[in-house]
């Protein structure tokens, strides 16, 4: 790690979004050569802290400097104008479009043509496979991963903000992305990435700043830290002492329900939950849908979405809204024909605290929730209308130690009330 003058600072930011406080006086320092890991529960402020940095969104207060001078990012031009590149939590392609018109995309009309010449500059083994002429929706998801960096820094980026760059790779894809930043950081960037995978902050970073509420709860040397130690920091309560594994499974009772759908000819059962196994990309998707959809399935089936937000949740209505999508007929929310506003409200407080999600009540916008709390709105969702199946694509991306245990808790739960539950 390099110990030249920091290249990226945020001094005393505080930002709210209404009633809530986002970020509370939060302190983050990049210097050159080095990759930062930032950690959190979430809802901790790490993705508003790292779309301030990107000039997405304006701080309330606080001081950001760039190389040493105190600078306003008053848009996401202006940080790029100034080196910040920002690889996004969801892919941000458009897939009916080339690797290339994607890259001269995010490049700007000053961009210039996108051909292999004019990306000479970057890594070779970023590039490596990635075909300027494919369609992007026909890339695998570390290849869609990999055009997301390249797209940041086919900018000229230098500093190299990424927002759970991991989440939806598999491990061989998570150790190359890591390397990649590894290499980028050699080249004389700087790295900030966000993460909830304590084993990538071990593997990948040289110092971690820890977000807790809004507020930094621990920041310094990786060398100096321990799993329980950013656990301690990030929870602010010690994780169990059997391997600090907070997702560990009780077994289910075995049982003997009603075949509830055929699975490649194998009976499912309501009470069971199966876990289909496989590398992305390899057509399980595919097949959990096109269960879903067949009559092999017998009774109500509610899907858990991989992609909250394109397919879980309408970001500008409110949770209320949101969960009420489906559910316009139900007694809970309903009176006949018509929805009952104030029954619907009433039942959304109860499913707010039910799943903890962290809202200034009902009526907010779920677009400002953080990705955690969104994928507990989903959730809420697909088991308020009480299905005899419910399909979970990857139901714990992007979500912390708690949030994942909170999660994996509801589908056992669900199993146990008779529910057939496929995940993977």
């Amino acid at each position: 790690m390099s110990g030249d003058e920091p290249v990226l600072e945020l001094r005393g930011i505080s930002k709210s979004f209404g009633s809530v406080q986002a970020l509370r006086g939060a302190d983050f320092v990049l210097v050159p050569g080095e990759v930062h890991a930032l950690l959190g529960e979430n809802g901790a402020g790490k993705s508003t802290l790292v779309h301030i940095a990107a000039g997405m969104i304006p701080p309330d207060d606080g001081t950001i400097r760039i190389r040493g001078v105190d600078t306003k990012l008053r848009s996401p031009r202006t940080a790029r104008a100034l080196g910040i590149g920002l690889v996004h939590q969801h892919f941000t392609s458009i897939g009916a479009l080339t690797v290339s018109e994607n890259i001269a995309l995010s490049m700007g009309p000053a961009g210039g043509r996108v051909d292999r010449p004019s990306l000479s500059g970057l890594p070779e083994r970023l590039m490596a496979g990635l075909s300027l002429e494919s369609r992007v929706d026909r890339l695998s998801v570390a290849q869609r991963q990999r055009l997301e960096i390249v797209k940041a820094l086919a900018t000229g980026a230098t500093i190299l903000l990424l927002d759970e760059p991991s989440a939806v790779l598999a491990p061989s894809e998570v150790d190359e992305l890591l390397s990649l930043i590894r290499d980028f950081v050699a080249r004389g960037g700087a790295a900030a990435f966000i993460t909830h995978k304590l084993r990538e902050v071990f593997i990948a970073a040289d110092r971690v700043t820890v977000l807790r509420r809004g507020a930094v709860t621990l920041s310094g040397r990786v060398s100096g830290q321990t799993e329980a130690t950013l656990a301690l920091a990030m929870l602010g309560t010690a994780v169990p002492e059997d391997g600090a594994d907070m997702t560990r499974p009780s077994a289910l009772p075995v049982r003997s329900e009603p075949i509830m759908a055929h699975f490649g000819g194998i009976p499912l059962r309501g009470g069971e939950l199966i876990g289909v196994a496989a590398i992305e990309g390899n057509g399980q998707r595919e097949l959990l849908r096109d269960l879903a959809a067949s009559d092999s399935a017998a009774g109500s089936v509610a899907l858990v979405p991989e992609d909250r937000t394109t397919e879980g949740i309408i970001p500008d209505l409110s949770i209320t809204e949101n969960l009420l999508l489906g559910l316009d007929r139900d007694p809970g929310w309903s009176r006949g024909r018509w929805i009952d506003r104030t029954r619907a409200r009433a039942r959304t407080t109860q499913l707010i605290n039910t799943f903890g999600i962290r809202a200034d009540g009902p009526d907010v916008a779920v677009g400002t929730l953080s990705g955690g709390n969104q994928q507990k709105v989903v959730l809420a969702r697909a088991l308020e209308r009480r299905p005899a199946i419910l399909i979970a694509e990857n139901p714990t991306r992007g979500l912390d130690i708690r949030a994942t245990s909170f999660v994996q808790d509801q589908l056992r739960a669900a199993a146990r009330a008779g529910v057939l539950v496929l995940i993977y």
